[in-house]
C-alpha cells in the first residue's frame, strides 16, 4: 500500500489500561512517527459495554448526566449519549455496572438495575425518540426488574409489599403490574445492544455463567437462578425468557425484551450504525481494530470481529492490535483479520504491558505502517 491510503482507526478500549479514546490516539500517534503526513481518520468503537457512552461522545454525540441509584442504592451521577437525530446511548454500566459497587464490594443478591431504569428516564425527558440500551459490565442479577420499577412497573409479593431490591428477592414475588410504565415508551423504540446470546435461566443463564463475576457462590446462583425462573412466569409466562440476549447482563436483557418490547442487536452492529462506521469507512484502504485481548471472547461478537466484518464487506482489509493475541493466524483469516500485533510481541510481563501500554501501542503502529503504508 501507498503512504497516501487512508487509514480507519476503530478498535475498542484495552480494558484495565486504555479507553477506547486512547487507543485510537496511541494508534495515531505511532503512525504519525513512521509515515510522514498519513491520511488517518479515528472511530473508537464499542459493543454495548463499558465505554460505550464515551464512543457515542466521540463520535458526535452530545454527553449528558443524571443523578441516578447506584448498584447498591447510592447514589451516582451517570452518563448517557444524546444525538441530534433523537437517538440515546444509554450504557448500563454507567448506572449498574461493577465499577458503581462502593470499595469495589460485591453484592450478587441484592444489586439492583433501578438506577438504569433512571437514566432511561432521563433519556426520555431529554427528547429521545430512539434509546439505543448498551448492556454488559454490569453488577447485577435482577432479571432488569430494578429497571421496570424505575419506570413505573410496580412488583408485588403475596403480602402486598415490594420485594427488596435485586435477584434474591425476585423468589417472593407474586405479581407484576406493567401498567404504570413510562407512557412514552410506547413510542420510542428501544434497541437491546448485546455482545452475548444466553437465555436467561439454566446452564447458560445469566446466574450461572455470569454469576461467580459478580460474587455469587454456588448456592447464590442456584437461588439466583430459581428467583429468574420464577420471576419470568410471573413476568410473562416466560414466553421471553429463552430469547437470545435474555441473559445479557444479569438478566437486563429479558427485562429489556418482556417488559420494554426492546429488539435485540449484535451490540457491536447497532453501534457501528450508530457511530457512522460505513461513512467513516469511505476511501479507506486499511481499517486498524483491536482490544485489550484478542481470544475465543473475541470470535462471538466483539467489536473487533464486527469491525473486520463491515469491513471486509467492503473489500477493505483489516488489521488489528491488542494487549493479548490469543488466536491463531487462522483463526484471525476466518474473522476477516489480516495480521493481529500484540503488545506482548513487544513486552512479555503482563503488568508491565498495561502499565506501558500508550507507548507500547505506539511501537506497535509503527510496525503496522512498516507493514501495510510503506
Amino acid at each position: 500500500m501507498a503512504e497516501s491510503t487512508r487509514v480507519l482507526i476503530a478498535a475498542d478500549k484495552f480494558k484495565g489500561s486504555l479507553t477506547a479514546v486512547q487507543v485510537a490516539e496511541h494508534v495515531r500517534a505511532g503512525l504519525r512517527r513512521a509515515v510522514p503526513r498519513p491520511a488517518v481518520t479515528v472511530l473508537p468503537v464499542a459493543d454495548g459495554g463499558d465505554g460505550t457512552v464515551d464512543a457515542a461522545v466521540a463520535a458526535g454525540f452530545e454527553r449528558r448526566e443524571a443523578r441516578v441509584t447506584g448498584p447498591v442504592g447510592d447514589p451516582v451521577t451517570a452518563a448517557y449519549a444524546l444525538g441530534g437525530d433523537g437517538t440515546a446511548v444509554v450504557e448500563m454500566a454507567e448506572a449498574s455496572g461493577l465499577r458503581r459497587l462502593p470499595h469495589g464490594v460485591l453484592a450478587p443478591l441484592t444489586a439492583t438495575t433501578y438506577g438504569t431504569g433512571e437514566l432511561v428516564r432521563a433519556a426520555l425527558d431529554a427528547g429521545a425518540r430512539t434509546i439505543v440500551l448498551g448492556v454488559g459490565g454490569s453488577a447485577t442479577t435482577d432479571g432488569g426488574a430494578g429497571m421496570l420499577a424505575a419506570l413505573g412497573a410496580r412488583f408485588l409479593a403475596a403480602d402486598g409489599r415490594t420485594p427488596g431490591p435485586g435477584g434474591g428477592a425476585l423468589a417472593a414475588l407474586d405479581r407484576a403490574d406493567l401498567s404504570g410504565l413510562d407512557a412514552r415508551l410506547a413510542r420510542t423504540r428501544i434497541v437491546l445492544a448485546s455482545d452475548v446470546d444466553n437465555p436467561l435461566t439454566g446452564p447458560r443463564g445469566a446466574a450461572a455463567v455470569y454469576g461467580p463475576q459478580k460474587g455469587a457462590s454456588p448456592a447464590d446462583v442456584m437461588a439466583l437462578d430459581a428467583a429468574l425462573a420464577h420471576y419470568a412466569r410471573v413476568l410473562d409466562g416466560a414466553e421471553r425468557a429463552g430469547a437470545p440476549g435474555a441473559g445479557a447482563a444479569g438478566g437486563i436483557g429479558y427485562g429489556a425484551l418482556a417488559g420494554l418490547d426492546a429488539e435485540f442487536r449484535p451490540g457491536i452492529e447497532v453501534m457501528l450504525e450508530v457511530l457512522g462506521f460505513e461513512a467513516a469507512l469511505k476511501g479507506a484502504g486499511l481499517v486498524i481494530t483491536g482490544e485489550g485481548s484478542l481470544d475465543e471472547q473475541t470470535l462471538h461478537g466483539k467489536a473487533p470481529v464486527g469491525v473486520a466484518a463491515a469491513a471486509r464487506a467492503h473489500g477493505v482489509r483489516v488489521v488489528a492490535v491488542c494487549g493479548r493475541l490469543a488466536l491463531s493466524p487462522q483463526a484471525l483469516a476466518d474473522a476477516g483479520i489480516d495480521r493481529a500485533y500484540a503488545l506482548t510481541e513487544l513486552e512479555p510481563d503482563a503488568a508491565r504491558c498495561m502499565a506501558e501500554a500508550g507507548p507500547l501501542l505506539e511501537r506497535l503502529a509503527g510496525f503496522v505502517a512498516r507493514d501495510y503504508l510503506a
